[in-house]
């Protein structure tokens, strides 16, 4: 398989698993707008700071994206990606900001009746 086809399998799945965790992010927000905390909502939650951790672990580098560096010389933010190349260079800061947002509200609403 050549490295322009490694590359795409790579950004195909870092985009599934980057809209995998957009989504229960916005569930997250979900859940504490409406005042619908449900088991879900705790593992979503549970599930993005799991997240978190491997970044944290990897330097603040998703593992496909260490992958994809052997098959690109990109210096692109959204080279194993298919995101538009600002979303792709502040995408912790935006979906960092969103998640936190939605644990408030969800902390909220269990703790304040």
């Amino acid at each position: 398989m050549k490295n322009a086809q490694k590359l795409l399998i790579i950004k195909l799945l870092h985009t599934v698993v980057w809209a995998f965790f957009v989504a229960i992010i916005f569930y997250v927000v979900y859940s504490g707008v409406v005042n619908e905390i449900t088991p879900f909502t705790w593992v979503a939650i549970g599930l993005v700071l799991a997240e978190g951790l491997v970044l944290l672990i990897f330097k603040m580098f998703c593992p496909l994206t260490l992958i994809a560096r052997k098959y690109s010389a990109s210096e692109k933010d959204n080279f194993d990606i298919f995101l538009p190349n600002w979303v792709a260079r502040h995408n912790k800061v935006i979906f960092t900001s969103i998640f936190l947002v939605g644990v408030v509200l969800v902390l909220l609403r269990v703790f304040i009746k």
